[in-house]
């Protein structure tokens, strides 16, 4: 591929001084979606130079146009095609596959962006983003408790200690006090010291994620604008200076979660030696010692829970400045306190035997009852939100945001419980010889099944909603075809695909049902696990037997699912890293999960729009002004998404001399009804209002994309018809082959396209004034540069 740095950056740019004020050049900036492409597709073209960027996000042009507006006669028609290719920020490494395993952090994330649109409730918004921040905190300290469970008390107290486990897993035997003769490692405290450094490896692996991922993806400063207010800033965040630029609140939240993993280790090592000392016949000066650790401790978490509940995000300007003293000595304390207590833990007690578990119980009961209570008061808060200003449109009436951190708890508990409960039956063979995981973990490994019989369940009806709705699509296709010669077999799979399509505006509510369900499984576990705990085995007759036999049945099939969950995920990391599809479509998953900034969770995977969406307004705002020329911004899916948030970030001036052409776009469909706060109606209509003249394009196979909808009489200035797909029903002079239903791609394949885009350019011409409306069929409807 031949690059254009060696031209020069002013050159190959079209930087300041090399282009006469108003060129005539007119250019089109294409942004792909999903799932990436290459250059040479977009351009359709195999040779292209690279414009400015690096390997990692770029612009390329075709190596015919790279100096294209020097010779603006060339194509005095057609704008230059550039391609800016952002695909390698999700998908471009093989590492990024294990990024999946950080799913539950990446949806909590999600939680924070889907509150509801509110006017004048900013302590209540404040509330609500507290809220998710403690939810998020909470999984961290799930995830390093689980990683506790395992390695610390499953490991190293459970099967060390037991001399039948212990020989049949001989990497255990120097733990081990019946097969070491009594060697030094073979204390508890000390295999307990010697286990803790899993846990604290993961910890510390998961700071320096966020870490590099931040300096890597996240670092990019936007262009600087006038801040304007908070409050009067066209109803959406998404054009703030500082929105894309939140380097303090992540600073403080990854020291805050590390300190709280280190912290969560020192509690479980910590928490056995002081509950020996505190025993008959325990050393007083040690149980004195183990009191004062304990609280020390205690006032590290709510230390840590102090750091969280400070104020989040300040977007009125970018956010770069650092509480250095703070992000430097909140994990350091931390780390000494583990210190101090593996040391503790480590000192002789003569005397002190292994048997039972750590006491792990109480604490993984009161993080799900945290997390349950947590979700609660957050769909209280958003109801509340809802209710000041409602949106009719907006997913499962503003509480997607709860149901989402709900989802996000439950995949945290259910990885934790799965993951304990399959190490302890591959530890213990015979199931009799260890006492096993917490009750509640086994318990919430049951719930698994049931959730797969609902999503069962939830299948069926979207099957069965399908085939109602693809029977009232037959009339529609055979109207919209009506001159054509009818084939039924092609009419009946225009109308599934449509049909297909339309079950995407089905998500909201089963989102509902399955949190809901969630919740109640959750909660019946933790009943289950209490009354387990106060119920013997012995005594357990009647119903309670048939309710503890069912339970059984499906805490080890829960297990069982999730071993094999986990085998496929690493099986899909490690082909991820010799197969490019492969990263691909793992890539599609952090598409769609990472364009939002990490306002919720330090360790969620980074944010690729904070690198995007500079670069696009970086490119506009400097084309623009070293060329006055036409540009139309061209976003097809998620790309829209990127297209739309770059444009609210230019400056005004900027912002009202480029177009925007959207095609398969969720602007609307998927993030104005999920996002209601940031893409919905009120958003979408100062967007219209700002550029100087917008078109959206969509099909109805499509199941992503779809119209604007926007409120009053501004929907039709946007949105398109509907385009028909295919494009023709069957063989025809145009279409001698059958024409392909292409749903979500090839938007460009239909003359509707490249009509629609040189109507733009059109409006866009300055010499030129564009009256309000036009009486062409399909045109664009046009207003004063200046006015609304």
């Amino acid at each position: 591929m031949e690059s254009a740095q060696q031209r020069g950056p002013a050159e190959a740019a079209g930087g300041p001084g090399t282009r006469p004020p108003q060129s005539g050049t007119a250019l089109e900036l294409l942004v792909h979606g999903v799932g990436g492409t290459t250059p040479e597709e977009m351009l359709d073209d195999p040779r292209t130079v690279r414009i400015t960027g690096d390997d990692i996000a770029a612009v390329f042009r075709r190596a015919d146009d790279a100096d294209a507006e020097r010779q603006p006669a060339r194509r005095p028609e057609e704008p230059v095609p550039e391609a800016y290719v952002w695909c390698n920020l999700t998908s471009g490494n093989g590492t990024r596959a294990l990024w999946l395993l950080l799913l539950p952090f990446m949806v909590v994330n999600l939680a924070h962006w889907m509150r509801p649109t509110a006017r004048g409730r900013r302590r209540t918004v404040r509330l609500y983003g507290l809220l998710v921040r403690l939810a998020g905190l909470s999984l961290t300290v799930l995830l390093v408790a689980a990683a506790c469970e395992v390695a610390l008390d499953l490991a190293a107290w459970q099967c060390a200690g037991t001399h039948a486990c212990a020989e049949r897993h001989s990497w255990l035997g120097f733990l081990s006090p019946g097969i070491s003769d009594g060697g030094w490692w073979s204390a508890p405290g000390r295999r307990l010291a010697l286990a803790a450094l899993v846990p604290t490896a993961l910890t510390g692996l998961l700071w320096f994620l966020s870490l590099r991922t931040w300096s890597t993806y996240e670092s990019q400063r936007p262009m600087a604008h006038d801040p304007g207010s908070e409050e009067d800033d066209g109803h959406t965040a998404l054009g703030r200076p500082g929105f894309w630029y939140g380097r303090r609140l992540v600073a403080r939240l990854r020291a805050a979660h590390t300190a709280a993993g280190l912290l969560t280790v020192a509690a479980a090592v910590g928490s056995a030696a002081a509950r020996h000392d505190r025993g008959p016949g325990g050393p007083a000066a040690l149980a004195v010692l183990g009191l004062l650790l304990e609280v020390v401790l205690a006032a590290g978490a709510c230390a840590v829970v102090g750091v969280v509940c400070r104020r989040g995000r300040t977007e009125s300007r970018p956010d770069g400045e650092l509480d250095r003293r703070l992000v430097r000595y909140v994990p350091l304390s931390a780390l000494v306190l583990l210190a101090l207590t593996l040391v503790y833990a480590g000192w002789e007690r003569p005397g002190w035997e292994s048997a039972g578990r750590l006491p792990g119980d109480a604490a993984f009961g009161a993080l799900a009852l945290a997390q349950g209570l947590l979700v609660v008061v957050l769909a209280a808060v958003a109801h509340t939100l809802h209710r000041t200003d409602p949106d009719r449109r907006a997913a499962i009436r503003g509480l997607a945001g709860p149901a989402v951190a709900m989802l996000a708890c439950a995949l945290g508990g259910v990885m934790s419980g799965g993951v304990s409960q399959r190490v302890s039956d591959w530890l213990d063979g015979t199931g009799t010889s260890m006492p096993g995981p917490p009750v509640l973990l086994t318990w919430q490994a049951s719930v698994i099944p049931p959730l797969l019989v609902l999503l069962l369940v939830t299948c069926g009806w979207l099957a069965r909603r399908a085939v109602r709705i693809a029977r009232a699509e037959r009339a529609a296709v055979e109207r919209e075809y009506a001159d054509e010669s009818g084939d039924p077999g092609r009419t009946r799979r225009i109308a599934s695909v449509r049909a297909m399509a339309a079950l995407t505006d089905r998500g909201p509510r089963i989102l509902a049902v399955t949190s809901t369900a969630t919740l109640l499984l959750g909660a019946g576990a933790l009943a289950g696990a209490l009354a387990t705990d106060e119920t013997p085995g012995e005594a357990a007759r009647g119903s309670w037997a048939a309710v503890h036999g069912a339970a059984e049945t499906a805490q080890a099939l829960g297990s069982w699912l999730v071993g094999l969950g986990f085998v496929l995920l690493v099986t899909w990391g490690r082909r991820a890293y010799k197969d490019a599809s492969a990263r691909r479509t793992i890539g599609i998953l952090w598409d769609v999960g990472t364009f939002w900034p990490r306002a919720a969770h330090p360790f969620a995977p980074p944010c690729y729009a904070e690198r995007a969406v500079p670069d696009l307004t970086w490119r506009i705002a400097t084309w623009t002004r070293a060329t006055g020329g036409r540009l139309v911004i061209s976003g097809h899916s998620q790309g829209s998404v990127l297209a739309a948030a770059s444009a609210w970030q230019l400056p005004p001036s900027t912002r009202r001399r480029v177009a925007l052409l959207t095609y398969g776009s969720p602007l609307e469909r998927l993030y104005g009804r999920w996002f209601p706060a940031h893409f919905g109606p009120d958003a979408l209509s100062s967007l219209h209002r700002e550029v100087d003249c917008w078109r959206n394009l969509y099909r109805l196979t499509d199941p992503i994309g779809g119209p604007m909808r926007l409120p009053g009489d501004r929907g039709p200035d946007v949105d398109r018809p509907a385009l028909r797909d295919p494009l023709a029903h069957g063989r025809d002079e145009a279409h001698p082959l059958p024409a392909p239903i292409l749903g979500h791609s090839d938007y460009q394949a239909d003359p509707a396209f490249a009509e629609e885009r040189r109507r733009l350019l059109a409006r866009l011409r300055p010499e030129v004034p564009a009256p309000r409306h036009t009486d062409e069929p399909g045109g664009i409807p046009s207003r004063d540069i200046d006015g609304p």
